[in-house]
């Protein structure tokens, strides 16, 4: 049976687990560790992708991320390629470091968030890297650290985690290590790690219930929530794919973003190329990352190479487009 596509979009919650091949251990000691650390970091840094969780064990990562301007897909290509390479040539080994691909599951966030966060972190003490939740708070390849303070990193969104325990930051670290120390004794937890409905709903119980009531479900693998999400989710991905598809039967590259871009502007189409601040310019610069990235799925680093701009740059112009199409009512494709 083929896989099915991933879904992902600017803002989706995602659960990623990276698993090594045939179980194997793909961090062997600290220095392997902090490589992957690092990569991430500077990875996530650079593409401003929010991280929320994050645990390493010997033989499989957990990441909670949050897509920002470039897709999950091009974060991980990025992050597991360069470290199964590192890896090997370290280790003078050759082939397959992880397992297939990486699992990801698209996550209602209003629901599943903290639990997500808390599952995520408790990960090493169920693993038994650490023997209690205080060695737990000193383990430094685990977010759980970072967001009691032990340990620091400027990639993990540690503010926007804490003020959902409270606005004062001593008060919200209380809160958020009490919550962790209740998740100790739920032990594994698979509705949090397969997606699926019968998961999502909270097992055969809850399904057989609903079942019962005649309650129409919408279920997918890919993704954890509710039914009424399910489709929302499976609904917009299906829009983008098909806008993507009819923007490439017409033809439309990058090129023609740009005169579209120049027409409705008014100005010339070397402009919307142009570097600087002008404010012409800089206006149909971002429109033209945002149709680029939006519409016609180029990522940020591609687009950065071909306008000669930084991927933050881009990444910035991206949020700016967005904001002057819905201003003025700019669409890409009448």
């Amino acid at each position: 049976m083929p896989r099915k596509a991933r879904i992902d979009a600017p803002g989706a919650l995602h659960h990623i687990i990276v698993r090594g091949i045939e179980r194997r251990k793909i961090f062997k000691d600290n220095a392997d560790r902090q490589s992957f650390v690092e990569r991430l970091g500077d990875i996530l840094s650079d593409s401003q992708t929010p991280c929320y969780a994050w645990a390493l064990i010997p033989n499989h990562a957990h990441l909670l991320l949050k897509t920002g301007l470039t897709p999950i897909a091009t974060i991980m290509r990025r992050l597991l390629t360069g470290y199964a390479v590192y890896f090997n040539r370290r280790h003078r080994r050759w082939g397959h470091l992880f397992q297939n691909r990486y699992k990801s599951i698209l996550c209602q966030e209003d629901n599943y968030l903290l639990e997500l966060v808390r599952y995520i972190h408790l990960n090493p003490l169920r693993a038994k890297q650490v023997s209690d939740l205080k060695k737990l708070e000193r383990y430094p390849y685990c977010g759980h650290s970072v967001l009691l303070g032990h340990h620091s990193n400027n990639w993990q969104s540690v503010d926007e985690t804490l003020k959902l325990f409270g606005e004062n930051v001593s008060m919200a670290r209380r809160r958020y290590r009490e919550f962790v120390k209740k998740g100790v004794n739920q032990g594994r937890r698979p509705e949090l790690v397969g997606g699926g409905l019968i998961r999502s709903i909270g097992g055969w119980q809850a399904f057989k219930a609903l079942a019962r009531a005649d309650a129409h479900l919408k279920s997918d693998e890919r993704i954890l929530g509710d039914s009424d999400f399910v489709e929302e989710v499976l609904k917009k991905a299906q829009e983008q794919r098909e806008r993507q598809y009819q923007l490439e039967a017409d033809g439309f590259n990058i090129d023609q973003v740009a005169q579209r871009v120049a027409a409705m502007l008014g100005v010339k189409c070397e402009q919307v190329w142009k570097k600087g601040k002008h404010p012409q310019t800089v206006k149909a610069r971002s429109l033209l990352c945002y149709w680029a990235v939006r519409e016609l799925g180029i990522s940020a680093t591609e687009l950065a190479r071909r306008i000669g701009i930084s991927q933050p740059a881009i990444s910035q112009s991206v949020k700016r487009g967005e904001a002057i199409a819905k201003e003025n009512g700019f669409v890409l494709m009448d």
